[in-house]
């Protein structure tokens, strides 16, 4: 008799991030429960993977209701905006989804007897006054800016987490993720890298807020997905840092980008948008000594893998212009 298979439920499962885990997690020979609302995940990312018997699809709404029949063993809870193209567009569906959607599903953890691991993200320490960022460290968070919407929800989402963890006992793991990219990204979704990538492929200038001296620090992510598999799996419950430390001012990463893409860097300046972070670089220092993780693809092969997926998608939308059949990604 074989034994059955471990079932995972990943919320936000058409989105970036949450189709890849989706990927990894058959590939260890899970069930995956797929469940997004669509708002910023798309389906495409996740059309291989329809017919396959080990995987299911769910659309709904978590931070209304969520209900899944059978049992679960793990919840990851990457349901949210992430750009803050998107998070500006919809802050309260943004913050519900990080309240109202992580209480719904700390409830199902709770009940299924499932571990929860949810998407934190390095925003949680606003415009740091630490660098590189160590776990320890609250954040220079302000909880009325436009940002706020989406730092407080995360912000709010590790504390109700850590409640119920405290109170109910629940297994539960926390990811403060960092800048993270590849395959998948939507090319419009505002932040630095599709931006800039999209613009070159068009021929267009590139276009660096402030003067570019604010550093970003960008992890693959397949390397992402590694360390979130890792902290699920560990016994460590307190937040852990998972993103790769190699920082890079937003001018120098614009020079690159312009070298990979083989366009000159002429870049256009705008002003910076309010409250955003100055500089950002992960401490690894507990990922390493926890989890035995730290990142191994570097920025040029990440780079090469990224923009091979961005010119497939590139030509589809300016065919998609021709045929006057615009198309979603």
């Amino acid at each position: 008799m074989t034994e059955e298979k471990k079932r995972v439920l990943i919320t936000g499962g058409a989105g970036f991030l949450g189709s890849h885990l989706c990927d990894r997690f058959l590939a260890e020979g899970y069930h995956v429960v797929a469940m997004d609302n669509l708002i910023t995940g798309s389906l495409q990312n996740i059309e291989h993977l329809f017919g396959r018997p080990a995987f299911e699809f769910h659309q709904a709404d978590v931070s209304k209701f969520v209900f899944v029949p059978g049992k679960i063993d793990y919840i990851l809870h990457f349901a949210s905006p992430a750009s803050p193209i998107d998070y500006l567009k919809i802050p309260i569906q943004t913050l519900k989804v990080g309240s109202l959607g992580t209480h719904n599903l700390l409830g199902l953890a709770l009940v299924k007897g499932a571990r929860m691991l949810i998407a934190s993200t390095s925003e949680v320490y606003g415009d740091p006054e630490v660098h590189p960022q160590v776990e320890e460290y609250f954040g220079n968070v302000n909880p009325v800016g436009p940002r706020g919407c989406y730092d407080e929800a995360k912000r709010f989402q590790e504390a109700i987490t850590m409640a119920y963890h405290n109170h109910h006992g629940l297994e539960t793991r926390i990811v403060r993720i960092f800048n993270t990219y590849g395959p998948r990204m939507r090319l419009n979704d505002g932040r630095v890298l599709p931006a800039f990538l999209s613009q070159a492929l068009r021929g267009e200038n590139l276009t660096v807020f402030g003067d570019g001296s604010q550093t970003r620090s960008f992890c693959y992510v397949d390397d992402l997905v590694e360390g979130i598999y890792r902290l699920l799996l560990s016994d460590y419950h307190l937040p852990v840092n998972i993103g790769n430390p190699s920082e890079i001012t937003i001018k120098e990463f614009g020079e690159e980008i312009a070298r990979l893409t083989g366009v000159e860097f002429k870049p256009t300046y705008q002003a910076l948008p309010e409250n955003d972070p100055l500089k950002r670089r992960p401490d690894i220092t507990k990922a390493k000594e926890i989890l035995g993780w730290e990142p191994k693809v570097d920025r040029a092969e990440g780079l090469r893998r990224t923009l091979e997926y961005f010119k497939e998608h590139v030509s589809e939308i300016m065919a998609d212009e021709v045929d006057n059949k615009p198309r979603s990604f």
